[in-house]
Parts: C-alpha cells; structure tokens; sequence
C-alpha cells in the first residue's frame, strides 16, 4: 500500500510516520523543500512539493498513492488571521481538487474541534458547525467542498476534527511548549489563565494512531472527533505536566485573560471514533 503524508514534517506529521513505521508502513513524505526534511524511519521516499505551487497533476507527481493523509496547513497559530480565508483555503482546495481528480480514492484530512464554534458541552459530530474563528471558517468550507466533490468521484472521505493534541514538537506557542520551556528555564512559576476551562487533551501519539486507523480503513468515512472523550480542567492538565515532570514551578493563575474564542467548557465525543477502530480491528 502507498501512503502519502502531506505536512511530514510538523508537529502531528512527525508522529503519524512514526505509527506508520511501528506498523511496518513506509509512507512518501511531502515536505516544502529539502531544508525541512528531519531523520525520520519510515519514509520510503520524500517528495518536495509546495501545495500552493504544485504541478498540474500533483496526485502523479507523489507517485499515485493508494492513500493521502493530509496534515498540512500554514499560518498557525493565529487563528483569527485572514491567511486561513484568503489564502490557506483557496491553495489547499487546489491542492487536493488537483489529487481527486488526478485518481486518488482514499483521502483523509484534519479539521479542528474550532468548527463548532461557541458551544458549550459535549461536542458531537452530527452537530452543525458555526466557527467563530477564521481558522475554523477555512477548514469549514474546505470540508464541505471535499464533500461535494466526494458526491462526483469514487472518493473515501474522512474528516478528522482535531482536539487539544499535546506533546514533543509542539509549536513554540503551544501551552504545553511553554509550560516546558519554563521548567528547563528553572522558572519558579508559569503566568496562565484562571485554568478552570474543560477541554479534550489527547496525546499526539495517542492522536497519530487514531488518524492512521482511520486513514487506513475504507469503511472510515465521514466526520470523526479525533479526542480523548474526557473534559479535563486546563489547571489540572498543566499540574499533571508538572508532576511528570518533577519540576517545583508553580502555576500563576489568572495572570492571563480567557479566550474569547472558546467556549469555557466543551470537549468531544469520541463514540464515533471508538466504533470506527472496533470495525477496522475485527
């Protein structure tokens, strides 16, 4: 089977090839250029391909894989930035247009729990989505896009509606980054909000096993929660952080405002996800 991995080299792109490997799967890399390539098992060849200069037929040009799992995306983490509406979403559409029409049959893409927008609880997928961000209206629309042409090609679709993913190789100005970066600092305390939100953590290795059992299943098909199920408070996660860590830091709640793009408490279902694994596993 060939599996082609877009954004292989971020953050949830480094794990997915790592599962991929524990499985004995070799993936194609898609990387912008040769600079961003790392030491990575389980690439049985790299492709430099920047999506929003990609040849004409760009399902070719990866070497026809039998399944893409598409991680890529630009301009994070501003999520309010007009590059997400203006040109991620018009690039990406392009993109993947491109790769369906070209003969790819098996697609798998990541979304964001930011699609539901400002809703409190457990979020759903057969909920209607109504992102308050620019971040969450771009992927909204890339979604409901694939899904229209999914109407016109023999196309497996799944959308993979990311939740707080946590671990090594996070963005810089990802909370668990810097909660870190303050530790190996021998910072005393780490400025953060009140901490009492409930939000869907879920480990990035837990999280890469469940976009490859997904991807690789043809009976995954649709939207799937890629969460923990579970509303954690932001304070206990990040005190968790600390103990594993052994570090002495303490937090400084309510040194930081709350976002006014997130509800205070909602995390995810994961029903969905749990019958989709059982499915594929029998």
């Amino acid at each position: 089977m060939r599996i082609a991995v877009s954004g292989a080299t971020g953050f949830i792109g480094q794990h997915v090839l790592r599962e991929l490997h524990s499985r004995g799967l070799d993936a194609i890399a898609l990387t912008r250029s040769a600079r961003g390539r790392h030491p990575q098992p389980g690439v049985s060849r790299w492709v430099d391909m920047d999506i929003a200069h990609a040849p004409p037929n760009p399902f070719a040009a990866i070497g026809k894989p039998d399944v893409l799992i598409h991680l890529a995306w630009g301009g994070l983490p501003n999520y309010q930035s007009d590059h997400h509406v203006d040109v991620e979403l018009p690039e990406q559409l392009a993109f993947l247009t491109a790769c369906i029409e070209g003969g790819l049959q098996r697609l798998a893409v990541t979304g964001t729990c930011y699609e539901y927008g400002l809703v409190t609880g457990e979020l759903t997928e057969e909920m209607p989505a109504n992102p308050c961000t620019q971040y969450g209206r771009a992927k909204d629309t890339l979604r409901k896009a694939l899904f229209d042409l999914r109407a016109h090609y023999d196309l497996d679709l799944a959308w993979l509606r990311l939740f707080y993913l946590y671990g090594d190789g996070q963005s810089e100005k990802s909370l668990y980054h810097a909660l870190h970066a303050a530790i190996d600092r021998g910072d005393k305390s780490f400025d953060m909000s009140g901490g009492e939100q409930l939000r869907d953590f879920l480990s990035v290795q837990e999280a890469a096993s469940a976009i490859v059992n997904l991807s690789l299943s043809t009976k995954a098909n649709g939207i799937f929660n890629i969460c923990s199920g579970t509303p954690t408070r932001v304070r206990d996660i990040v005190q968790s952080w600390i103990n594993n860590a052994r570090a002495a830091l303490v937090m400084n709640l309510g040194k930081l405002p709350y976002s006014p793009n997130e509800p205070l408490d909602f995390w995810g279902s994961r029903n969905k996800l749990d019958r989709s694994i059982d499915a594929t596993n029998q």
